[in-house]
Protein backbone atom coordinates (compact mmCIF):
# COMPACT_ATOMS: atom_id res chain seq x y z
CA UNK A 1 0.00 0.00 0.00
CA UNK A 2 3.15 2.25 1.17
CA UNK A 3 4.83 1.81 -2.25
CA UNK A 4 1.20 2.36 -4.45
CA UNK A 5 1.11 5.89 -2.59
CA UNK A 6 4.68 6.30 -3.49
CA UNK A 7 4.38 5.77 -6.97
CA UNK A 8 0.80 8.06 -7.13
CA UNK A 9 2.78 10.85 -5.79
CA UNK A 10 5.99 10.48 -7.88
CA UNK A 11 3.35 10.21 -11.04
CA UNK A 12 1.78 13.22 -9.32
CA UNK A 13 4.62 15.89 -9.08
CA UNK A 14 5.84 14.66 -12.78
CA UNK A 15 2.86 16.14 -13.77
CA UNK A 16 3.20 18.91 -12.16
CA UNK A 17 6.56 19.47 -13.31
CA UNK A 18 5.53 19.48 -17.29
CA UNK A 19 2.52 21.11 -16.32
CA UNK A 20 4.92 23.84 -14.80
CA UNK A 21 7.32 23.81 -17.09
CA UNK A 22 7.91 26.92 -19.17
CA UNK A 23 7.13 26.70 -23.10
CA UNK A 24 10.70 28.20 -23.97
CA UNK A 25 11.04 31.54 -25.93
CA UNK A 26 11.08 31.89 -29.63
CA UNK A 27 14.06 31.89 -31.52
CA UNK A 28 14.46 34.57 -34.68
CA UNK A 29 16.79 34.86 -37.00
CA UNK A 30 17.82 38.48 -38.72
CA UNK A 31 14.81 38.18 -40.98
CA UNK A 32 12.36 37.23 -38.95
CA UNK A 33 13.82 40.13 -36.07
CA UNK A 34 13.56 42.59 -39.16
CA UNK A 35 9.76 41.72 -40.07
CA UNK A 36 8.73 42.24 -36.92
CA UNK A 37 10.77 45.35 -35.97
CA UNK A 38 10.52 47.16 -38.90
CA UNK A 39 7.02 47.88 -39.31
CA UNK A 40 5.26 50.43 -41.53
CA UNK A 41 2.81 51.85 -38.96
CA UNK A 42 2.47 54.75 -36.30
CA UNK A 43 3.62 51.85 -32.99
CA UNK A 44 6.95 53.08 -31.68
CA UNK A 45 8.63 50.06 -30.87
CA UNK A 46 11.41 50.05 -28.07
CA UNK A 47 13.53 47.06 -28.84
CA UNK A 48 15.82 46.55 -25.99
CA UNK A 49 19.15 44.01 -26.41
CA UNK A 50 19.88 42.24 -22.97
CA UNK A 51 21.13 38.91 -21.46
CA UNK A 52 20.29 37.01 -18.81
CA UNK A 53 23.87 36.96 -17.85
CA UNK A 54 24.54 40.76 -18.14
CA UNK A 55 24.24 42.64 -14.65
CA UNK A 56 23.37 45.86 -16.06
CA UNK A 57 20.94 44.41 -18.45
CA UNK A 58 19.16 42.72 -15.62
CA UNK A 59 19.10 45.97 -13.83
CA UNK A 60 17.26 48.00 -15.86
CA UNK A 61 14.61 45.45 -17.64
CA UNK A 62 12.08 46.63 -14.82
CA UNK A 63 12.54 50.29 -16.41
CA UNK A 64 11.19 48.17 -20.17
CA UNK A 65 8.48 46.18 -18.38
CA UNK A 66 7.14 49.59 -15.75
CA UNK A 67 6.99 51.65 -19.32
CA UNK A 68 5.46 48.67 -21.15
CA UNK A 69 2.57 49.59 -18.47
CA UNK A 70 2.63 53.21 -18.56
CA UNK A 71 2.77 53.24 -22.13
CA UNK A 72 -0.07 50.42 -22.54
CA UNK A 73 -2.55 52.85 -23.83
CA UNK A 74 -0.40 54.46 -26.45
CA UNK A 75 1.03 52.98 -29.87
CA UNK A 76 4.82 51.68 -27.42
CA UNK A 77 5.41 48.26 -27.86
CA UNK A 78 8.43 47.11 -25.55
CA UNK A 79 10.40 44.11 -27.43
CA UNK A 80 12.98 42.04 -25.17
CA UNK A 81 15.51 40.82 -27.89
CA UNK A 82 18.16 38.43 -25.94
CA UNK A 83 21.21 37.58 -26.86
CA UNK A 84 21.33 34.67 -24.43
CA UNK A 85 22.44 31.55 -26.16
CA UNK A 86 19.47 29.80 -28.27
CA UNK A 87 19.82 26.58 -26.45
CA UNK A 88 18.99 28.52 -23.61
CA UNK A 89 15.45 29.37 -24.51
CA UNK A 90 13.72 27.58 -21.65
CA UNK A 91 16.16 29.14 -18.98
CA UNK A 92 15.51 32.55 -21.02
CA UNK A 93 11.65 31.67 -20.74
CA UNK A 94 11.91 30.40 -17.02
CA UNK A 95 13.71 34.05 -16.00
CA UNK A 96 10.84 35.97 -17.75
CA UNK A 97 8.44 34.31 -16.10
CA UNK A 98 10.20 34.27 -12.68
CA UNK A 99 10.44 38.47 -12.82
CA UNK A 100 6.74 38.70 -14.37
CA UNK A 101 7.76 40.28 -17.24
CA UNK A 102 4.90 40.05 -19.75
CA UNK A 103 6.84 42.27 -22.61
CA UNK A 104 7.13 40.25 -25.86
CA UNK A 105 10.71 38.70 -26.04
CA UNK A 106 12.56 36.49 -28.26
CA UNK A 107 16.20 35.31 -28.67
CA UNK A 108 18.08 36.76 -31.68
CA UNK A 109 19.99 34.18 -33.27
CA UNK A 110 21.84 35.21 -36.19
CA UNK A 111 24.73 33.78 -36.55
CA UNK A 112 28.15 35.80 -36.79
CA UNK A 113 27.68 38.49 -34.50
CA UNK A 114 30.42 40.98 -36.50
CA UNK A 115 28.25 40.54 -39.42
CA UNK A 116 24.46 41.24 -37.95
CA UNK A 117 25.73 43.95 -35.48
CA UNK A 118 26.50 46.06 -37.71
CA UNK A 119 23.01 45.48 -39.91
CA UNK A 120 21.30 46.66 -37.16
CA UNK A 121 22.81 49.55 -36.22
CA UNK A 122 26.61 50.48 -37.46
CA UNK A 123 27.06 52.70 -34.40
CA UNK A 124 25.88 49.60 -32.07
CA UNK A 125 29.85 48.08 -30.61
CA UNK A 126 27.78 44.79 -29.69
CA UNK A 127 27.97 45.60 -26.26
CA UNK A 128 24.82 45.00 -24.07
CA UNK A 129 22.37 46.48 -22.62
CA UNK A 130 21.34 48.03 -26.07
CA UNK A 131 18.10 50.12 -27.16
CA UNK A 132 16.92 51.07 -30.65
CA UNK A 133 13.61 53.13 -31.20
CA UNK A 134 11.54 52.31 -34.48
CA UNK A 135 9.03 53.80 -36.00
CA UNK A 136 7.34 53.58 -39.46
CA UNK A 137 10.13 51.24 -40.20
CA UNK A 138 13.31 53.73 -39.46
CA UNK A 139 15.40 54.17 -36.72
CA UNK A 140 14.57 56.64 -34.57
CA UNK A 141 16.87 56.47 -31.75
CA UNK A 142 20.14 54.29 -30.74
CA UNK A 143 21.03 54.22 -27.21
CA UNK A 144 24.41 51.78 -26.11
CA UNK A 145 24.36 51.23 -22.10
CA UNK A 146 22.32 51.36 -19.60
CA UNK A 147 19.31 53.57 -18.12
CA UNK A 148 19.49 55.01 -14.53
CA UNK A 149 15.82 54.90 -13.69
CA UNK A 150 12.44 54.14 -16.21
CA UNK A 151 11.89 57.57 -15.72
CA UNK A 152 14.77 58.19 -17.85
CA UNK A 153 13.55 55.83 -20.37
CA UNK A 154 10.23 57.44 -20.44
CA UNK A 155 11.31 60.72 -21.26
CA UNK A 156 13.37 59.11 -24.30
CA UNK A 157 9.95 57.38 -25.25
CA UNK A 158 7.96 60.83 -25.04
CA UNK A 159 9.63 62.61 -27.02
CA UNK A 160 9.38 59.49 -29.89
CA UNK A 161 5.85 60.03 -29.69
Amino acid sequence: MLYIKHIVCVAVLISMSSVMAQTPVAIYDLTQYENRILQKNDTLYVVNFWATWCKPCVTELPFFESNAQHFSEFPVKIILVSQDAKTRSAQVSDFLKKNNYTSEAFILSAGNPNIWIDKIDNRWTGAIPMTLFYKNGNKEYFHEGEYSTAEELESYIHTKL
